[in-house]
């Protein structure tokens, strides 16, 4: 009997529905949230008042799209954190609903969990066989998980057996990107800005401060630190220097952003052995950070497996995948399950 889930993401500004069924990806809609570009950042009430709007129109076009009627269902898994409580509410309050009307299971994921399950993300071809051509990583395998709120490295011996070995002690490599680029002028989320602007400029043209941390763990805000007070010592010089050196600044930024994150998972990689690489989150998108990796696993024979760029972004397809693990084990939750902001 085949076993189809349905995902629900509403973590952050993104509403989005997936269906999955035996492992196989069959829909994934995502509604974005536009409004927040406007404030240079999330507003969490502007976010949930969104999601209410979305969550029914979403839904409803992923099961069409995947061919599925809500009796077909086995099981809805939705984000139970970490992210805005406000947002969370609403997936959280639909999956209820959605499991008591079905009579079927309700499985909590954890949102971090789901973006190193993207890496596994897999869709059947028209005639529902599998495609062979997706590389996946082996385990164990190391994840360098890189996202807006979070930068972590966990060892990944299954599915839902992870261990965090490092992870930021104060902001996530993608609010660096943010914040940085906030103070330069650009628009929110200024990571992908930064990542086109950067192609133009000189990664060597300027010198940011670097931590020095001797675990495996990170930390950026010395970095941010350290670009603002740059900034404000050239600008007494020069007004104009920002326009004049904005690609440099975006490319500068951006490798010591790289260099920060693939020292400690080169650490990592030979701490532990391990040589099976997985990158994971929305920063796994930027260019920079796939063209570096991929050339230290040239020279360190590394296996590196990067998702694809719809599933580096907060998306469902990664909750329902794990749902599906999860279901197959059996770890569902109760009617009185609380999402959880931080977890």
């Amino acid at each position: 009997m085949s076993v189809t889930i349905l995902g629900i993401e509403s973590s952050c500004d993104d509403t989005s529905a997936a269906i999955v069924r035996d492992g196989f990806l069959l829909s994934n809609r995502i509604a974005n949230q536009d409004v927040h570009r406007f404030f240079g950042g999330v507003v969490p009430e502007l976010a949930s008042r969104a999601h209410q709007q979305n969550i029914i129109p979403v839904v409803d076009l992923a099961m069409k799209e995947a061919g599925v009627k809500p009796n077909e269902i086995s099981a809805v898994a939705f984000t139970r954190g970490p992210g805005l409580m406000g947002s969370l509410l609403v997936g959280a309050s639909f999956s209820k609903g959605f499991a008591v009307a079905r009579n079927i299971p309700l499985i909590a994921v954890n949102h971090l969990q789901g973006h190193v399950l993207a890496l596994f993300v897999r869709r059947p071809t028209d005639n529902r066989q599998p495609i062979t051509d997706n590389f996946q990583p082996s385990f164990p395998f190391l994840c360098l998980l890189v996202s807006g709120g979070h930068t972590q490295i966990l060892i990944v011996r299954d599915h839902l057996d992870m261990e965090m070995i490092g992870q930021t002690i104060d902001d996530a490599a993608g609010e660096a990107f943010d914040k940085c680029g906030k103070v330069i002028g650009l628009p929110y989320p200024a990571g992908p800005v930064i990542d086109k602007l950067a192609k133009e400029g000189d990664p060597l043209a300027f010198t940011f401060s670097r931590p020095r941390i001797s675990d495996l763990n990170y930390s950026f805000s010395g970095l941010k630190t350290s670009f603002l007070y740059f900034l404000r010592d050239r600008l007494r010089e020069d007004p104009g220097f920002i326009g004049k050196n904005l690609n440099s600044l975006c490319a500068s930024l951006q490798y010591t952003i790289v260099e920060i994150l693939l020292n400690k998972l080169r650490q990592a990689s030979k701490q532990t052995g391990i040589r099976e690489i997985g990158l994971a989150g929305g920063v796994s998108a930027n260019s920079a950070l796939k063209a570096a990796v991929q050339a230290e696993a040239v020279k360190r024979r590394w296996n590196v497996c990067i998702p694809e760029l719809a599933y580096t972004m907060d998306n469902a397809a990664m909750i329902a995948m794990t749902g599906y693990y999860k279901y197959l084990k059996g770890e569902f939750a109760g009617q009185d399950v609380a999402p959880l902001a931080r977890m």
